[in-house]
């Protein structure tokens, strides 16, 4: 019976993503402030990162992820429902960065409004998006993680300034009826505690001239938190769907550190090769990290139609979140 029963999901029908031509490596780093390739591999496990051009902004890189995802899922973007954008570094204060995708897109039918929950907005914004289509309000959503943290860095502080680097990944998600064991979200899982926002943040506004801000971030104290509370959400995800890590096929996380990839790794018992990692790659790109893992995974052939894929991300808020996705 469990087997023949139907029901409403958010399927991944398009995946796509945009990376400025520009990498930066850390020797080209330490030419600018006092690191070196051997420190930042050895804390970070990153190699290189990509910061964007002044034409790259977040919308700019958005529609570009946005427009490879609607191709790939064959959606006209006048059929798109609504746009979910998740960007702690937008292009304006308003109007989002979601309607200027919308206008990029020509996808005049659709909705959009940007998210902002930092590292964790993919996750957050896949959160919104499934229940938008499990309730029927739309049919399609484009959810979309861009970030130019370029922008917002202080290269005095060397500890912080070599992590993060510029990217977009986007997802296109849509209302198909499917058996129990067919694709699409099992289920998300979303927390906050904002007693830790003072470890990671930035020390600014869009809206203050004097000081539009920097990232600071207080990195032991992330790494302390960090692969505790997302083995937690991790294992929440598995314990609602009656799960254990031995289902998993592939840890997609937020690429941040590859000690704490690892560390959650170790945590459910993975082996490397059923953990996805592009931070040597792309570096920390805050909401664009988990699509533009999720699309290298499916380039090299680990994240393939029928897999179980452990979505997981913590960022700013402090917030945290996991989700479960088969293909």
């Amino acid at each position: 019976m469990a087997e023949t029963q139907r029901l409403t999901r958010a399927v991944l029908t398009g995946l796509g993503t945009y990376l400025p031509a520009r990498v930066v490596t850390n020797a080209e780093m330490a030419k600018r402030i006092d690191t070196s390739d051997e420190w930042i591999v050895e804390r970070t496990g990153i190699r290189q990162r990509h910061f964007a051009a002044p034409h790259e902004t977040a919308a700019f890189m958005g529609a570009e992820a946005g427009r490879a995802a609607l191709t790939e899922a064959g959606l006209a973007p006048e059929a798109l429902g609504a746009i979910i954008v998740a960007t702690s570094t937008p292009d304006q204060a308003f109007p989002s960065t979601a309607v200027h995708i919308q206008a990029a897109l020509v996808a005049f039918n659709a909705f959009g409004f940007d998210l902002s929950a930092a590292c964790s907005g993919f996750v957050y914004a896949l959160s919104v998006a499934d229940a938008m289509l499990r309730a029927g309000q739309v049919k399609s959503v484009l959810v979309i993680g861009t970030e130019v943290y370029s922008r917002i860095l202080n290269f005095a502080d060397r500890g912080t300034c070599v992590l993060f680097g510029d990217g977009a990944g986007a997802v296109l998600l849509e209302a198909k009826e499917v058996p129990r064991t067919g694709p699409g979200l099992l289920s998300t899982h979303l927390h906050a505690d904002g007693r830790l926002a003072e470890i990671l943040y930035v020390d600014g506004a869009v809206g203050r001239k004097d000081h539009p801000g920097h990232l600071v971030m207080q990195g032991r104290e992330v790494f302390r938190h960090a692969v505790t509370l997302l083995a937690g959400a991790v294992n929440e995800a598995l314990a609602a769907n009656s799960l254990s890590p031995a289902d998993i096929d592939l840890l997609v996380p937020h690429q941040a550190n590859r000690r704490i990839i690892d560390g959650v790794g170790k945590k459910l018992g993975l082996p490397p090769e059923r953990v996805v990692v592009t931070v040597d790659r792309h570096a920390n790109t805050s909401a664009a990290s988990i699509p533009l893992a999720l699309a290298s995974a499916v380039a090299d052939g680990r994240a393939a139609p029928g897999k179980l894929l452990l979505l997981e991300a913590l960022g700013g808020g402090l917030t945290w979140g996991s989700a479960l996705l088969r293909l």
